[in-house]
């Protein structure tokens, strides 16, 4: 089942929403604590402004007592906030109640002129409250009081409230506008691909050239990837191409052969005739397998060549090469050759097992095809400047010098063979070579006679 395609833009987006909401949050927050200490700075001042004028006014009467006379400007300045209530509470030595509110909760531990400040309730309603130390004098020694202003804090809750709304609308404010720029850019940024995937979808099935549009750093890989994916896959195109063409060329004539002599056995007024007939579409068929097979061995080295680096592991040459000469030995035997095996000295080669079999399978086959009756071939394992080395000679008519580069390509054949062959022998012991990093040597054998095919590793 497909997976639902999703948008790297929306995805985008998504992520700096999210992230900009939890710092959002997060500042709101401090914001907030921000908001209430600057409101409970401003509302002490004046806290602490009507208790200093409460307690200037507090005297030491002719009787030893403290007496109060509550200024009317101090009251006015605990009545500015219309939304709250205020309270205020005196109390002389000992904590002796003077006047105002008996019940309003006084701050402990006053000390210095320094007036000092809780948050508290009274009546049910949360208050903040300010409370202030000071002596009254008679003359001779002084008297101590002590002064207790408090409001509600409705006003200030409003203030933080406001404070914490303008700071979310401004915040609100600030993330439609990074989302709506993030939108622009990631689509300003995306119209590389958008043009890369109308390059790609504007070729023809048959273009499979690397592409050459621009894009950002961060798809380069990607397109490399592609690229490199566009050439193999090109390869493989050419590769089938080149397989199929082949293919239809070498088989027309033995299949043109085997359709003949099916004509002629048709035909035939005797026995003789029909299996003359048929022997001869036997041997055509013989030669088409052998045609074809050939050109599978030689899609497959191409395959291989073009695809993934070959795992290879040590080979022993001469251990292959007795293998690989003892098969071919009833062949050249039916042919009248003497094939043999000559070890000058040990060699190991990092190669593929198989397509090494296949490599000598084809020189010494070619060698037995060519050489003549009566030939001598001899398989030979020796080290030139201490590489490895794999020796096919044979005594027969041998190869010109000026047609050996001829005969390495592909449906190539040597003038006047009459050998059953397509001409694809040598050019496969070549690609396989190539895989291995070695080469084809194509020189005169012993005394100029004959042909000798050397793989030096």
């Amino acid at each position: 089942m497909r997976k639902v395609a999703y948008s790297l833009r929306r995805r985008l987006l998504g992520w700096l929403l999210v992230s900009t909401a939890i710092i959002g949050c997060v500042a709101l927050a401090d914001t907030y604590r921000e908001a209430i200490n600057t409101a409970n700075i401003v509302s002490d001042r004046v806290l602490s402004g009507s208790a200093l004028a409460i307690a200037e006014r507090v005297v030491v009467a002719e009787n030893g007592t403290l007496e109060v006379d509550i200024p009317y400007v101090a009251l006015e300045m605990l009545t500015s906030a219309a939304q709250d209530r205020v309270f205020y509470r005196v109390d002389g030595p000992n904590g002796q109640f003077l006047t105002g509110y008996q019940n309003l909760p006084s701050v402990n531990g006053l000390q210095g002129d320094s007036p000092r400040y809780m948050d508290g309730v009274f009546r049910g309603e949360p208050i903040r409250i300010a409370g202030l130390r000071r002596f009254a004098s008679t003359g001779i020694n002084s008297v101590p009081f002590t002064v207790t202003v408090a409001e509600t804090t409705i006003a200030r809750s409003r203030l933080a409230r406001a404070i914490i709304l303008r700071s979310a609308l401004r915040l609100l404010l600030m993330i439609l506008g990074a989302a709506a720029i993030v939108w622009v850019a990631v689509t300003i940024s995306l119209r590389p691909l958008y043009r890369l995937s109308e390059a790609i979808d504007e070729r023809s099935p048959d273009d499979l050239h690397p592409i050459r549009q621009s894009v950002p750093v961060e798809v380069e890989n990607l397109v490399e990837t592609v690229n490199s994916f566009m050439v193999r896959l090109q390869s493989a195109l050419d590769a089938l191409r080149h397989f199929t063409g082949n293919a239809s060329h070498q088989l027309r004539t033995p299949l043109a052969i085997i359709r003949t002599q099916l004509a002629l056995a048709a035909r035939a007024q005797t026995l003789e005739e029909a299996k003359a007939a048929a022997k001869k579409g036997d041997a055509s068929v013989a030669h088409a397998e052998h045609i074809l097979a050939q050109l599978l061995r030689m899609a497959n080295i191409d395959a291989a060549g073009s695809g993934e680096k070959q795992s290879l592991i040590a080979v022993d040459l001469v251990s292959l090469a007795q293998s690989v000469t003892a098969d071919f030995v009833p062949s050249a035997a039916d042919a009248d050759i003497d094939l043999g095996f000559e070890e000058v000295e040990p060699a190991t080669v990092e190669a593929e097992p198989l397509l090494l079999r296949e490599l000598l399978g084809n020189l010494i086959s070619n060698a037995i095809a060519y050489a003549g009756r009566g030939s001598e071939i001899t398989v030979r394992v020796r080290k030139i400047d201490g590489r490895a080395c794999l020796e096919v000679e044979d005594n027969g008519i041998g190869i010109p010098p000026e047609k050996r580069a001829v005969v390495r390509q592909r449906f190539a054949r040597g003038e006047g063979n009459v050998a059953p062959g397509a001409g694809l022998g040598l050019a496969i012991v070549e690609e396989i070579a190539t895989l291995f990093k070695a080469a084809l040597v194509l020189e005169d054998g012993a005394g100029g006679q004959g042909l000798k095919a050397s793989i030096r590793f």
